[in-house]
């Protein structure tokens, strides 16, 4: 592609020779979807793919990607769309889920992002992007998309399974555009800190983030179950900050009867509704809503030097297994759903994530079914190479 991203991000480029996609996938997937490979699933087929040749039981992440390979070069995302003529005196945000690895972003024919600052893996990333977003209007967007290297601290299934010819390249999770007033509300959290004889109290927490160029001033305010609190904020020209409610100043954070969230076979999971919103001159901002439960987690070592975890000030005997994600990082909402089934009926109370985080419904549904959950990094890889770390790692 000799085209630059501001051309590629304008209704006068007409693609040619582009593959369909339906977003999110990496750049394989969307190729064995379009049948341009075989599926790498079955038989030796990925070793058919271009640049596969390494020795086999070698750990391809961690090697350089072969000069000839075709993703030793950038590829393209591109989609055109129409913003309603309601978003016109919003503030517009544009949100990708999980970019691997770097990326250039373009709207509209202005770039967004560039390959210094979108770089990583497992971040998200959100984009103010009123002044580049066309309400009412024709709107373009195009990525392009960089390969990790050997040296970034990217996806890898080490021993696990092969790696994805690609190296999972691409647009791996959803890209969304949503729309706020002038202060947008985000990841509302609770901490949660229980007596012994079961009282608990909360710690609520949520981003702010103003996307304009003025000083407001507001209101937040939050609700679970019955509780309500709220608390008054100043918020500077585009600044983002924590703002925390503590159950210390604030009475109804203290709930002397909860119904407290267990592992699936120690009890029932149960989860609160947390609502916050933002409200400036008696008119909302934004609203976040997110399902929690009520649990504290402790551990302690016994007299012999071991571990030992408790819930809820009962302990618990960790049984677990490794998760690993579809090879191409392909998404599956039922085959979810009937993994989670598997993980209860094999009668396991946590799943471990080897360095490959995993989606919003992911962690919902661990949520939903008493599922305990140990995310970390993955072994012998390249984040135990503090020395080589890089800023973005």
């Amino acid at each position: 592609m000799d085209k630059k991203g501001e051309v590629i991000s304008t209704p006068q480029f007409a693609p040619a020779g582009w593959h369909a996609v339906t977003v999110p996938t990496t750049v394989v997937a969307a190729l064995v979807k379009d049948k341009v490979y075989p599926d790498p699933m079955f038989g030796m087929n990925l070793r058919s793919f271009p640049g596969m040749n390494y020795p086999i039981g070698s750990n391809f992440s961690g090697s350089p990607m072969r000069q000839d390979s075709p993703f030793m070069v950038p590829w393209w995302y591109r989609k055109t769309f129409v913003l309603p003529e309601s978003y016109r005196g919003k503030t517009i945000w544009l949100d990708f889920a999980g970019i691997n690895y770097r990326a250039n972003i373009f709207l509209n024919g202005k770039q967004i992002a560039g390959y210094d600052d979108v770089a990583g893996a497992w971040r998200t990333y959100e984009f103010n992007v009123t002044g580049s977003a066309l309400a009412g209007k024709t709107n373009v967007l195009a990525v392009e998309v960089f390969s990790p290297t050997e040296k970034d601290l990217a996806i890898t299934f080490v021993d696990w399974y092969p790696a994805s010819p690609d190296k999972n390249m691409g647009l791996f999770r959803d890209v969304e555009i949503r729309t706020s007033g002038p202060v947008a509300v985000r990841y509302p959290t609770v901490v949660s800190k229980l007596d012994s004889d079961g009282r608990a109290h909360l710690t609520v927490t949520t981003l702010l983030k103003n996307g304009s160029s003025q000083a407001l001033k507001g209101v937040l305010k939050g609700q679970i179950d019955k509780a309500e609190f709220s608390q008054d904020v100043e918020i500077g020209p585009n600044e983002q900050k924590d703002v925390t409610f503590d159950p210390a100043q604030v009475q109804e954070l203290n709930d002397d009867h909860p119904r407290l969230w267990w592992p699936a076979q120690m009890g029932k999971p149960d989860l609160y509704q947390l609502k916050m919103s933002f409200e400036i001159g008696g008119k909302a901002s934004d609203t976040a809503e997110t399902k929690v439960g009520i649990r504290e987690i402790t551990s302690k070592l016994n007299e012999n030097g071991k571990r030992i975890f408790s819930i809820n000030g009962k302990n618990i005997l960790i049984r677990g297994g490794g998760w690993a994600p579809d090879m191409m990082l392909r998404e599956n909402s039922q085959r979810l759903h009937d993994e989670f089934a598997y993980v209860q009926d094999m009668g396991l109370n946590t799943i471990r994530l080897e360095g490959k985080l995993e989606s919003k419904q992911f962690f919902d549904l661990a949520d939903e079914r008493g599922i305990l959950v140990l995310a970390g990094w993955c072994c012998c890889y390249f984040w135990e190479h503090w020395q080589n770390w890089k800023p973005e790692d």
